[in-house]
């Protein structure tokens, strides 16, 4: 098995949405702020090369998108969806799998992309996996989080027929990975933990954005259940220094991944490196 990072680029997110109740002029010292209190953050997805199977976990925000709704979150930086993809030395239809972790935009955009004024998959020869739970929580929104489910991320994706759905209570569908379930960000977010040589990598997802979340109340202020993302971190996050897991961070502008152990103060950063170093 091999692991390629695809850096799809960079946005841009309020401070204060990120960090939830912890002050500016704490947060502020890892993830400076501009004038308008937005910070920077990745979008950083991850390929699983193994045997004949090529499968994407998420896929950034694309560029689909109309100008207006674009410059909101400030898209920045030269790497791209289909660059990364080249760059690992494959093509968008060597892809067999897409993973969404869940349907938000940043998370699922590029999965579907504009061809002559329609949309049609990017991955066309590729099975996109999602959960029944999600997709109904995603196609039946609420309040809250209907302005991260964008119809045309998702609707295109079960019209193709190419979409399939994972059960909570049954076995992954895949040998490199298994599954953790949360909800505390949005209704059964699907986290990775991959089988990696002597490692387990956990894809993250919003369950820890950056290592800058470790901290039990750092929760963002998107999460629609952020008491219940408290407890999914602490039970995560205990596992995750017990059996010394590699977290794999989606959302941090710098890091790739880090690990975390236990304190006195409880779970806290241990150190940050790139896959590369494994």
């Amino acid at each position: 098995m091999t692991l390629h990072v695809i850096n799809t680029g960079f946005f841009k997110l309020d401070g204060g949405a990120m960090f939830g109740v912890v002050p500016k002029s704490i947060w502020q010292k890892t993830n400076p702020a501009d004038t308008n209190n937005m910070c920077t953050w990745a979008m950083r997805c991850l390929l699983i090369e193994d045997g004949n199977r090529l499968i994407l976990i998420d896929n950034g925000i694309g560029n689909k998108q109309d100008e207006k709704f674009l410059s909101h979150y400030y898209l920045h930086g030269e790497d791209s969806l289909a660059n990364s993809i080249h760059l690992a030395g494959f093509n968008e239809s060597d892809v067999t799998d897409i993973f969404m972790t869940h349907l938000h935009f940043d998370h699922c955009g590029g999965g579907v992309e504009r061809k002559s004024d329609k949309l049609a998959l990017t991955f066309p020869n590729a099975t996109y996996w999602g959960n029944e739970n999600h997709w109904q929580w995603a196609t039946i929104p609420n309040a809250r989080e209907k302005a991260s489910f964008l119809k045309e991320n998702i609707l295109p994706i079960q019209e193709s027929g190419q979409l399939k759905f994972i059960s909570e209570d049954q076995k992954s569908p895949f040998n490199q990975f298994d599954i953790f379930y949360a909800s505390g960000h949005t209704d059964k977010m699907m986290v990775p933990k991959i089988k990696y040589k002597d490692k387990v990598i956990c894809f993250m997802a919003d369950l820890l954005p950056s290592s800058s979340h470790v901290p039990l109340p750092y929760v963002m202020g998107y999460d629609t259940r952020p008491l219940l993302t408290m407890q999914e971190k602490e039970i995560f996050l205990n596992e995750a220094a017990e059996n010394n897991y590699v977290l794999f961070l989606e959302h941090d502008p710098l890091h790739e991944c880090c690990t975390v152990k236990k304190t006195e103060k409880g779970i806290r950063l241990d150190r940050v490196f790139s896959l590369k170093d494994l």
